[in-house]
């Protein structure tokens, strides 16, 4: 079948394309900016074609000829996003039934019966709902946790167990969870593209392990070999407070930590399981939770997570101007250039600019670099904990730490966009030019302000620039030249 994938480059679609190649589907992946999947794998097996679920002329184009419709689009945090999930997803469903789509296959999440949901519960309720009385065949699956390295459920799981040996433990911590590993999720997706035509309905999808997220955690411990946690039960951390814990614990930001933590203030429990009537269970049987667990633990610690829920971009993050457009001249714009000769080759000194950020860290006066991450994250953004993928090589659209990667010209140039929270859009190029000598090393950081707060936010931090930028130049050029052990 020929399926068309949204959200190709979010946790989800980066892992769904894949399976269904092996599965013997064509695919299609319908994208913002095609230049996102230039370096994962599979790119040259798929269909890459530019647009936008809130653009109807794209989606019209997009879903012409084909047989299934996944859609993995999910607006999170951003303001209204109710209201722009509601728009994307009757844009879909106009698109698909205009031009005969065969399928739609939607992942949501579990939702208690009887209960007032949470604003994020309900509008991805909205979302199944539309697809369903779209006029084509939907199959609306819902899940509560995916356990898979690099999901934003488990990596929030995952820290708060390993930094917190002793943890207060708010009320919706007792409430039960029905969590369900990656593998399990993409074996269902990648089974739904051949359901009878006759199937238009939800199907609840979970592991078959059922237990309380405290003990979810009591058991990660066990599995990663951690001494046995200390938990105190406390009846004021709402979930709201509690994403300002888990913002300041772990590398999920608060905006991606809120809806996460709205979903387990409800039992989130399969009460049905008739997916298994279309799509039975492997031999084996479903990943139980400690299996799922170590494969996430392996895949992190063999540097093999394919894909991060930090890959996709923060809420409000612009994807443009570049700092190159001409529709920049006139405007307000601070720079910083620097440049440096240096004595190493432009391949060696590439590798020690492609590899900055993560645990390698940024060549200068670290402790500015952390009182800035920190600061970010008690303002609700990402800081430095989002780190890096693999430490040799970055891919264009992925995170590096509070950074995301722009531009990539291997051997050339690295543009980085800023999704800290700063009163302006902000930018740093690492650019190696050769040279006679060896080559020459250029920087270059980028801030457009925004009102008075961003002026002033740069003159603030100006008499720093020399201590922070130039000393990453020196740096930088003094690692590549080191002789190498």
């Amino acid at each position: 079948m020929r399926c068309l994938v949204t959200g190709a480059t979010g946790y989800i679609g980066g892992r769904l394309v894949p399976s269904l190649l092996e599965a013997g589907h064509s695919v299609r992946c319908v994208v913002r900016d095609p230049a996102k999947l230039r370096d994962v794998p599979w790119a040259g097996e798929v269909e890459i074609v530019r647009g936008d679920v809130l653009d109807a002329d794209s989606l019209h184009a997009a879903t012409e000829g084909v047989d299934v419709l996944y859609y993995l689009v999910h607006s999170l945090s951003q303001k209204g996003f109710a209201g722009i999930d509601r728009q994307a997803a009757l844009l879909t469903a106009e698109a698909a039934r205009d031009n005969g789509v065969g399928r739609i296959v939607y992942l949501g999440g579990l939702k208690p019966d009887g209960e007032e949901l949470s604003d994020h519960l309900a509008s991805r309720a909205e979302v199944g709902e539309i697809f369903l009385r779209s006029g084509v065949p939907t199959a609306v699956l819902q899940a509560a946790i995916i356990l898979g390295s690099g999901s934003a459920s488990f990596e929030m799981l995952r820290y708060l167990t390993e930094r917190l040996p002793v943890m207060v433990v708010p009320k919706w911590a007792h409430n039960r969870v029905q969590p369900i590993a990656i593998r399990d999720v993409l074996r269902y997706l990648t089974g739904c593209a051949e359901l009878p035509a006759e199937v238009n309905r939800t199907f609840d999808i979970g592991g078959p392990d059922v237990c309380t997220y405290q003990e979810l955690m009591r058991r990660y411990a066990v599995v990663s070999g951690l001494i046995r946690r200390v938990m105190v039960p406390v009846p004021v951390l709402t979930p709201r407070l509690s994403s300002h814990w888990v913002n300041l614990v772990t590398p999920v930001p608060r905006g991606i930590a809120r809806p996460l933590i709205d979903s387990l203030v409800h039992e989130m429990v399969c009460r049905e399981h008739d997916i298994e009537r279309y799509v039975p269970a492997p031999p084996e049987g479903l990943v139980s939770y400690e299996r799922a667990v170590e494969l996430a633990l392996a895949r992190i610690r063999d540097a093999e997570v394919p894909t991060h829920w930090a890959g996709a971009s923060v809420p409000d993050a612009p994807a443009e101007p570049l700092p190159s457009d001409p529709e920049w001249s006139g405007g307000s714009v601070y720079t910083d250039h620097r440049r440096s000769p240096c004595a190493a080759s432009p391949e060696a000194l590439w590798r020690v600019v492609e590899g900055v950020g993560g645990s390698n860290g940024w060549y200068s006066f670290p402790l500015a670099w952390a009182v800035r991450g920190w600061l970010d994250r008690l303002a609700g953004g990402v800081g430095l904990r989002r780190g890096r993928r693999d430490q040799q090589r970055l891919h264009l659209g992925e995170a590096l730490d509070w950074w995301r990667v722009e531009a990539i010209e291997r051997g050339e140039l690295l543009r980085l966009r800023a999704e800290m929270k700063v009163p302006g859009q902000a930018w740093l190029e690492l650019a190696v030019e050769p040279s006679e000598s060896g080559s020459t090393y250029r920087q270059r950081a980028v801030f457009v302000p925004k009102g008075l707060a961003g002026h002033l936010y740069w003159w603030s931090v100006a008499p720093f620039h020399g201590l922070v930028f130039g000393g990453m130049v020196r740096n930088i050029v003094r690692t590549a030249e080191r002789p190498k052990e």
